[in-house]
């Protein structure tokens, strides 16, 4: 089985996710801006109960950013660590996997493209 480690900026919060990554893709959606400071986020999800919050932190803190949706990150250093839907999906942000070039994490679609400005480029090729 696959197991993808991370964290945030501090190492208070970290997570292991098992198994295989989901719909690897960026956005650029104005709360994924807005949310991250950035122009484009980089996003990939899992099953709930494949995720394990661990570290001396547990659990991110949540803040509601839709009616599905809440945005994770950790209380001490603030770092974005992705987002814990209603249903059953938690999706990790690739900034904070400890191997974020480990197969399986690589984009394969873009969300959102025209809330990008006109010169960001997003290249999908090699």
């Amino acid at each position: 089985m696959t197991r993808f480690t991370g964290g945030c900026l501090c190492g208070r919060i970290r997570f292991i996710a098992e198994g295989e990554a989901d719909f690897p893709h960026t956005c650029s959606c104005s709360q994924c801006q807005r949310h991250s400071g950035g122009l484009t986020l980089c996003w990939v999800e899992f099953d709930k109960a494949a995720v394990s919050w661990v570290g001396e932190g547990r659990a991110p803190a949540l803040y509601r950013s839709s009616s599905a949706s809440s945005r994770a990150f950790c209380a001490t250093c603030g770092s974005s660590l992705g987002a814990v839907d209603d249903g059953p999906t938690v999706a990790l942000l690739l900034g904070c996997f400890d191997d974020p070039q480990a197969p399986g994490l690589r984009p394969v679609a873009h969300a959102f493209e025209g809330s990008r400005p006109a010169w960001w480029k997003v290249d999908a090729g090699g």
